[in-house]
C-alpha cells in the first residue's frame, strides 16, 4: 500500500515475507498466490507492497541473470504487488525447526555477508517500480556480541566500506539508488540506537543507515523520539522501519505460567528488564571497539526460558514479535504503545521520517497453539489485519491512502 505524507513524500507500507519458508524461486513465486494476493484482496487495495526475503542462493541466482529478475517483476505486477525493500538479515533457513543464533551467521566480518547484500541490492534495483524514489535492504547489526574484538570490528568496517562502494556502483549501473540499514537487535554488537551511532560513525549516509525495528527498540527500553534524535545527531538516516511489537510482562514473577506458554524452540527471544544499560542509548564503557559481553545478567537474558530461570526483575520486554492487532491475553501485553509513539515521532512532523515501512511478524508459526493460524487462509487474514492496523495508525497521524492505477493484468 502507498500513503501520502503531508510533506509530499510517498510512504510505502507492506509486509515482510520472511514469515514464509520458501527458499527457491518456484516456491517464492507460489507464495504470491497463496498469501500475498489474498492479503491484497482482503485489504481491498489495487497495490500491495512486499518486503521480500530472498535466501542467499536464490539472491545469487537472480543477481547473476536478468531474465529471472524480469520474470519476478512481471509476476509481481500481474498480481498487483510491488517491492521497494528486501529483508537481508537472515541468510538462509529462517523458518527451519531450530534457528536461534544461526540467524547471525555469516556476519559482517565475512565476505559471504557482503556478497549476499550486494546481490540483494542488484536484484532490488531491477524490481523497483519505475516511480519509486529508491530501494532499501535491512541487514544484521554487524554480529552477535560474542566473539567481538578489534580485529573483527576492523574487518566489519572494511566490508561496510566496500558495501557503500558497491551500492554506488549499482546506482551508476542501473540509475536506481539502494540503501542498506543496519538493524539494532538485543544481544548483538549493535543493540541500541546509541550503539549504532557510535559504531557506524563515519559511514556513508547516502548509502548506509539504520533499519529501525520497533519491537527491538522497545526491548532496548528506548524512548522513540529520543532514539530518533540520537540517530539524527549521528548523521544516520532511518532507511527502513519494521513495524513490530514485542511481548511485555509487567509482573513476570506473577505471569510465569503465562510466559512459559511462549517458550518455543525455533527463535531466540532475548529478554530485557527495565533499566537496562541499552536504554540510555550509550555504549557501555569499553577498552576495545565494544565490550566482550555487554549483556548484564542482572537485567538481560538471551532467551525467554533463561530469563524465567534467572528470575530477572520486572517488568520485561521480550524479543517475540506478536500480532499488532491482537495483543496477548492478560496478564501479558505488547509494546504497541511504543510502536504508536515511534510512528508519531516519525510521521507527525512536517516531513516523513522514513518512506519504507514493513510489517514484520515472522513468528506466526511459533505462537502459542491457541493463537497460531490454522492454514494459509488464516495466516493471510492475520497479515491483512496487521496491515490494516498499521494503515489506520498512519491515517490517524494525517497520512492519506495514495491510489495508483491498477497495472495491466492484475487479478481482482
Amino acid at each position: 500500500m502507498r500513503l501520502r505524507h503531508a510533506g509530499g513524500a510517498t510512504v510505502h507500507l507492506g509486509y515482510c515475507t520472511n514469515v514464509h519458508p520458501a527458499e527457491e524461486l518456484a516456491g517464492i513465486l507460489a507464495q504470491l498466490d497463496t498469501y500475498a494476493v489474498p492479503v491484497r484482496e482482503a485489504l481491498g487495495v489495487d497495490l500491495l507492497g512486499l518486503g521480500l526475503w530472498l535466501a542467499a542462493p536464490v539472491a545469487a541466482e537472480l543477481a547473476a541473470d536478468a531474465r529471472p529478475r524480469r520474470r519476478v517483476r512481471a509476476e509481481l505486477a500481474h498480481r498487483g504487488l510491488e517491492v521497494v525493500t528486501l529483508n537481508g538479515f537472515p541468510y538462509a533457513a529462517f523458518q527451519a525447526p531450530v534457528v536461534k543464533g544461526d540467524v547471525y551467521h555469516p556476519d559482517w566480518t565475512t565476505p559471504e555477508r557482503l556478497a549476499y547484500t550486494l546481490d540483494l541490492a542488484r536484484v532490488l534495483a531491477d524490481l523497483l517500480p519505475d516511480d519509486a524514489a529508491r530501494g532499501s535492504v535491512s541487514t544484521l547489526p554487524l554480529a552477535w556480541r560474542r566473539p567481538w574484538d578489534t580485529a573483527r570490528a576492523d574487518a566489519a568496517r572494511r566490508r561496510l566500506d566496500r558495501l557503500a562502494a558497491g551500492l554506488a556502483a549499482v546506482e551508476r549501473d542501473t540509475g536506481r539508488p539502494v540503501r542498506v540499514g543496519v538493524e539494532p537487535e538485543p544481544g548483538c554488537v549493535v543493540e541500541s540506537t546509541g550503539q549504532a551511532g557510535a559504531l557506524l560513525a563515519g559511514a556513508d549516509p547516502e548509502r548506509l543507515g539504520v533499519c529501525l525495528d520497533l519491537a527491538h527498540l522497545a526491548c532496548a527500553w528506548e524512548e522513540p523520539a529520543e532514539a530518533l534524535d540520537r540517530l539524527a545527531a549521528a548523521g544516520l538516516p532511518v532507511v527502513k522501519v519494521q513495524v513490530s511489537a514485542a511481548l511485555e510482562a509487567t509482573d513476570p514473577a506473577g505471569s510465569a505460567d503465562a510466559l512459559r506458554r511462549w517458550v518455543e524452540p525455533r527463535f531466540l527471544h532475548q529478554t530485557r528488564a527495565a533499566g537496562c544499560a541499552a536504554a540510555t542509548g550509550v555504549p557501555a564503557p569499553r577498552s576495545g571497539p565494544y565490550p566482550a559481553d555487554p549483556a548484564d545478567p542482572a537485567w538481560a537474558a538471551d532467551d525467554l526460558d533463561a530469563a524465567l530461570a534467572a528470575r530477572l526483575p520486572g517488568p520485561w520486554r521480550v524479543h517475540y514479535h506478536v500480532p499488532l492487532h491482537a495483543p496477548p491475553e492478560p496478564p501479558l501485553g505488547s509494546t504497541v504503545p511504543v510502536l504508536r509513539a515511534a510512528l508519531a515521532a516519525l510521521y507527525a512532523g512536517p516531513d516523513a521520517g522514513c518512506d519504507h515501512l514493513d510489517v514484520e511478524t515472522y513468528t506466526w508459526g511459533v505462537l502459542p497453539a491457541s493463537r497460531r493460524p490454522r492454514g494459509a487462509a488464516e495466516l493471510a487474514a492475520g497479515i491483512a489485519a496487521e496491515l490494516a492496523f498499521t494503515r489506520d495508525e498512519l491515517v490517524a497521524l494525517g497520512l492519506t491512502p495514495a491510489g495508483r492505477a491498477t497495472p495491466t493484468g492484475v487479478r481482482r
